[in-house]
């Protein structure tokens, strides 16, 4: 706001000193105009009614044979076109109008300025034809170019700003340094560990989006907190459940029926586990530590050997990260666990960057249509269309994988490979 304000003044100024100089050159230009055709209109008026002639030796007005200005002065020909304008007026019919301009001399008296005799001014001479008749020869003071106006103007700019641009300054230092700490507290909010509630300062109205906003994060935080003690309620009334049904299976004498229970129930424990986690993902309760990646990765994929999965990975250097151990595994086991179910194989390689690591999953399956990408993100999207979960899962894998990358500061994207599959992006920052 300050440097708006500060730009305006400054075209206002710079418009107010372009008016002020073209007045001045006008006046200037009037001022040593007006007097010389007036004098010149007099003497010739005078001359023709038999008065005094204009002598070439004596007199503020001179006759001479030829144009008396000396080629190496500086010629200002706006005066001519002028003094013709105002010689017309008169009746006064000119020929040529010549002019140059004569530096100040100190030394000359008839160069002192009126008003400061110590200050000598620039003298212009002018000439102006008599067709058949010679020139007409004048001297006339020429005013300065202004320095003193534009110094003037330039003094009253400084004013300007320090009497309007430091107050705008000061208040709006006043409004931006809460308008600050407010944005600063809002992009860094956690509900985890929430921070102590903003002290309102500044303007009213700013004092009053402080005061809402420490209401609001108190709002968030119960809600958050709400949340989790209903989580961890509905986990304990689904599960006791589906104990008890797990329990009551044994009695089923039909071995294919009790065993397809029992995986029907362990698929609803599997189910309500991704569902809790995927809502718990905002709030772990698992606290950052400091962790070998290439560890973390290689103990996942030796699960999965150990499974009798066909899943390699590629060597990789040491890489300590802080993050939290546990929903990384998990991250990073979704991943893979798609490929393997997509395309029977997963290639696992991590690529370290000087800002940056990226664990990539790449598998040699169908890959992902280019507009369906990040709709597989969603909660419960499914592109295979049966409900069984060996097949397609229930859609909360890649949902979760993300979540627990974007709480870790990263991301995970896919792209389909150009050889055939698809290439999943897990980035966290180093």
């Amino acid at each position: 706001m300050a440097t708006l304000i500060a730009l305006a003044l400054f075209i206002a100024q710079a418009i107010n000193v372009a008016l002020a100089l073209r007045d001045r050159a006008e006046f200037r230009l009037a001022q040593a105009t007006r007097p010389v055709a007036t004098r010149l209109a007099d003497a010739l008026e005078r001359e023709a009614q038999g008065g005094r002639a204009i002598l070439p030796d004596r007199g503020r007005i001179r006759r001479v044979a030829a144009d008396p200005v000396p080629a190496g002065l500086i010629r200002h020909p706006e005066v001519g076109v002028e003094l013709r304008r105002q010689l017309a007026e008169q009746g006064v019919r000119a020929g040529r109008i010549d002019t140059g301009l004569q530096a100040a001399r100190p030394d000359r008296p008839e160069n002192a300025d009126r008003r400061d005799p110590r200050r000598p001014i620039d003298r212009l001479l002018i000439a102006v034809e008599q067709p058949g008749r010679g020139w007409l020869m004048i001297v006339a003071p020429w005013p300065e170019a202004g320095e003193r106006l534009l110094v003037a103007l330039l003094v009253q700019t400084l004013i300007l700003y320090g009497v309007i641009l430091l107050p705008v300054l000061w208040v709006a230092r006043r409004i931006s340094r809460p308008l600050r700490d407010l944005a600063s507290a809002a992009g860094s909010f956690d509900p985890v560990a929430p921070a102590p509630p903003l002290s309102p300062s500044g303007p009213d109205d700013l004092r009053q989006l402080i005061a809402a906003f420490n209401a609001l994060r108190l709002r968030v935080s119960a809600m958050m907190e709400e949340k989790d003690r209903m989580l961890g309620a509905l986990g304990h009334d689904l599960r006791t459940p589906l104990a008890a049904l797990r329990v009551r299976i044994e009695s089923v004498e039909d071995e294919t029926d009790r065993a397809r229970m029992a995986d029907s129930v362990a698929e609803m424990n599997r189910t309500l586990d991704d569902i809790l986690s995927l809502a718990r993902v905002g709030r772990p309760s698992e606290p950052p530590t400091e962790v070998d990646l290439a560890a973390l990765v290689d103990a996942v994929v030796e699960d999965f050997r150990d499974l009798g999965q066909d899943v390699a990975l590629a060597e990789a250097p040491r890489l300590p990260l802080r993050l939290r151990p546990g929903l990384m595994r998990r991250a990073v086991r979704n991943l893979i666990e798609n490929a393997v179910r997509y395309a029977g194989a997963a290639e696992v390689r991590i690529e370290p960057g000087p800002r940056a690591v990226t664990v990539v999953v790449a598998d040699r399956g169908p890959g992902i249509p280019a507009d369906q990408l990040e709709q597989v993100f969603d909660p419960f999207t499914r592109l295979e269309g049966s409900r069984n979960r060996d097949t397609g899962g229930i859609g909360l894998g890649l949902a979760l994988a993300r979540s627990i990358a974007r709480e870790a500061g990263g991301d995970i994207s896919l792209a389909n490979r150009p050889e055939g599959g698809l290439e999943a992006a897990l980035t966290l920052p180093r």
